[in-house]
């Protein structure tokens, strides 16, 4: 699917079940958003299930990233800014679904955008997301080893022996081909925004949506402990934790994120 936001094209998956039949017509809409240097397909496990289960799913790639028009977008908070006109771009209020970077994007779009997002589903965040400088260095270069690190770091230890849910395919290899097709430059720029914003905190704060965090106990990029204070200052979201997961539970642990997405919309359409 493709559809226009501030002039320029953004491609998106929808679980191959256009959003636009007249049986879907008032459905929730729910806008899955990647991490940096990612695109759409890391939703791949969740789109067509939702779109298949009461929901209008769009799983998006952001400005210059997967098939989207460039360019890149300097801050987390345009990026918020472009996650609202996401919303009236397809007609209404949307619950957003964001892992990582992503997961930032939602958490400051819910806070300055409040009419616009109905509700979020956060994985893979802390209150901060300090970038490793070997990560930094390597990408800020294209280097192929900022694909290696993040492939291995952001796994958990059973994952890296050739599982995946999708039979004949590798969880490592497969996040490693998707960092290494990305636009030169994107990977760089994404952990930047990450690592410089430091508003996490008081976007929780402010949040008035119902907010559920997928958190993976085994998270080597955003350990467990660092979302801590994210919890607290949300206060009343739903905390989920995966024993087996790192820092991408929706590859590493597709169905009970699916079970948690379920569980979430069910609350908040109460």
């Amino acid at each position: 699917m493709r559809f226009d936001v501030a002039g320029r094209s953004v491609l998106a998956a929808t679980g191959a079940v256009p959003i636009d039949r007249p049986e879907v017509a008032g459905a929730p809409i729910v806008v899955l958003v990647h991490g940096a240097g990612m695109d759409r397909t890391v939703w791949s496990q969740q789109t067509r299930w939702l779109a298949h289960h009461g929901t209008r799913a769009v799983a998006v790639d952001l400005p210059g990233h997967g098939g989207s028009d460039g360019p890149v977008l300097g801050s987390i908070f345009e990026l918020a800014t472009w996650i609202s006109e996401v919303s009236d771009a397809l007609g209404g209020a949307i619950h957003v679904v964001g892992h990582s970077m992503g997961a930032f994007i939602g958490l400051e779009a819910a806070a300055e955008f409040p009419n616009k997002i109905s509700s979020l589903v956060l994985m893979g965040l802390g209150a901060a997301m300090p970038v490793h400088p070997d990560l930094q260095t390597a990408a800020d270069v294209d280097d192929p080893l900022a694909a290696d690190l993040m492939a291995g770091w952001m796994h958990g230890p059973d994952q890296k022996f050739g599982t995946h849910p999708t039979p004949g395919m590798s969880m490592t290899g497969t996040a490693r081909a998707i960092i290494e097709t990305s636009p030169s430059g994107v990977l760089a720029e994404d952990l930047k925004l990450c690592a410089e914003y430091d508003g996490a905190i008081a976007a929780a704060a402010a949040l008035t949506c119902q907010a559920t965090l997928v958190l993976g106990r085994l998270d080597r990029m955003t350990p467990r402990k660092s979302a801590q204070p994210l919890v607290e200052a949300l206060g009343h979201a739903n905390v989920v934790e995966l024993a087996t997961s790192g820092h991408a539970p929706m590859s590493e642990e597709p169905e009970a994120v699916r079970a948690a997405l379920a569980d979430h919309l069910f609350a908040t359409a109460d």
